[in-house]
């Protein structure tokens, strides 16, 4: 039986060897050949990134367009004296009529509107370098979640065995009179829940699939294999807040779009007090007379501004304060970038923290417990629901350093994404529980309670199963 549990001992410390073991990781998480993979041909084949190219594909040409002369008008004609017959060559006043009329712009006009066009690309280029980024996090994202939900489903195929050799060991202990019936109904009630989690994890790993699969425009059932654990990869940099606000500032699609709004503004603005002169159009014609000498004729046409006042005076107020709006908007944005810059700073500080932590002390320390309850048990001084309690810690341990990793990663995805929405962490760093892990004392708020027996020597009782 002692051996027996020793065997328990030593499934649960193989759970994840790299978990517990000392130095850091050396891994980088964009490092990753089949993340590059995965980013590449999501921007290659998502159809929203296509759409954002054609924008700004289109608003290129736009730009020729705007600067272009309005199209020259033919006039044909013909001026004759009388109905009876045609007179032309005969009388003075009959003529056939060919005549061509050019409008043109006041100077400036053209280049202001050719201006404006062009800053309307760089709108379109912001917005798709946003998609861009938007991609690529989407990504990075859902590939750190299947590293994450197959990383729970080895620790449940691991909780798996340990319940499966505790029950064998409640059964011995139970058949010669050693132990209560309540382990041994205990240890088959959790193998039982396992089977419901492991199905909740499995499909959790089918969506992770699926969204990869539709983000690079794939069969969603394609398989992805992967290979590597979450606990080899090393934490992201925690770069200077300075540095940070720096980087953003320079490379924010949103605030690089208000930006370009704000001198987009002011052209219109500009434009709008240049159309308060009036464009004008010069025309040229001839007149065939047949044996008469021809005549020709050469005008200039100028559009008279009588209603400014109504029109081209409100539309300068009108652009004005189209401007002074977009100067407030691009503030804004400036805030709430800076905002959410320093909020992911100081959580990700925080995440560094958690997973040294963990690689340090929490890990270290459940160890030792685990080692130190499994010594007492083998003298009789605690039961066997203290043993399980102590194992069930540490792979909740193993559980929430997992999540953790999870999290500082996420924390630099959004940072590298320059992202304004708020952080999902908030004000503190959730960890998640262990499929089938015992949390004792505070750890199993929130769960139900499974009957326990108290230990003879001071021993913790009983916990429960959380749910991952």
């Amino acid at each position: 039986m002692r051996n027996l549990t020793s065997a328990l001992l030593l499934i649960v410390l193989g759970v994840h060897p790299r978990l517990a073991a000392a130095g850091e990781p050396q891994i980088h998480f964009d490092g990753d050949p089949l993340l590059d993979r995965l980013v590449g041909e999501a921007l290659e084949k998502k159809p929203e990134y296509a759409q954002a190219r054609s924008a700004v594909a289109a608003e290129r040409e736009r730009v020729p367009q705007a600067g272009a002369l309005p199209d020259p008008t033919l006039t044909l004609g013909i001026q004759n004296d009388g109905f009876s017959s045609i007179q032309v060559g005969k009388m003075e006043t009959s003529f056939y009529q060919i005549a061509v009329t050019q409008p043109f712009y006041w100077p400036g006009k053209s280049g202001l509107r050719t201006g404006i066009a062009s800053r309307q690309v760089g709108v379109a280029e912001a917005q798709l370098e946003r998609v861009r980024l938007g991609v690529e996090a989407d990504v990075r994202r859902g590939y750190l979640d299947l590293l994450l939900v197959r990383d729970q489903l080895q620790l449940l195929e691991r909780l798996e065995v340990l319940w499966k050799q505790s029950e064998d060991l409640a059964k011995a202990r139970y058949t010669v009179g050693e132990g209560p019936q309540s382990d041994l109904l205990r240890a088959q009630l959790e193998r039982t829940r396992l089977r419901q989690q492991r199905w909740g994890l499995e499909l959790s790993e089918r969506n992770r699939v699926q969204e990869l699969n539709r983000l690079r425009s794939r069969p969603l059932d394609e398989p992805i294999a992967t290979t590597r654990h979450l606990a080899e990869i090393a934490d992201p940099p925690s770069p200077k807040l300075e540095d940070a606000l720096a980087d953003a500032d320079a490379k924010s699609p949103e605030l690089r779009q208000a930006r370009v709004s704000v001198r987009l503004a002011d052209e219109r603005s500009a434009l709008a007090r240049r159309e308060r002169y009036p464009d004008f159009a010069v025309s040229a014609g001839v007149m065939p007379r047949g044996s008469l000498d021809p005549m020709w004729a050469l005008s200039v046409s100028i559009g008279l501004p009588i209603w400014s006042g109504r029109k081209q005076g409100r539309a300068v107020a009108e652009s004005e304060a189209l401007e002074q709006g977009e100067k407030q908007g691009e503030e804004s944005i400036r805030q709430v970038l800076r905002l959410r810059t320093e909020e992911r700073a100081v959580q990700l500080e925080t995440a560094l923290k958690q997973n040294q932590l963990y690689r340090q002390m929490l890990l270290v320390q459940s160890d030792a417990a685990v080692e130190s309850t499994m010594s007492q048990y083998k003298v009789g001084r605690v039961t066997f629901a203290s043993v399980l309690e102590a194992l069930s810690g540490y792979l909740a341990d193993q559980a929430g350093y997992l999540e953790s990793i999870v999290q500082a990663q996420r924390l630099a995805i959004a940072e590298r994404e320059l992202s304004l929405d708020p952080s999902e962490l908030g004000g503190g760093l959730a960890v998640r529980k262990v499929p089938g892990a015992s949390m004792g004392g505070a750890r199993a708020k929130g769960g139900a309670s499974a009957p326990a027996e108290a230990p003879p020597s001071g021993g913790a009782p009983s916990g429960t199963s959380g749910g991952m």
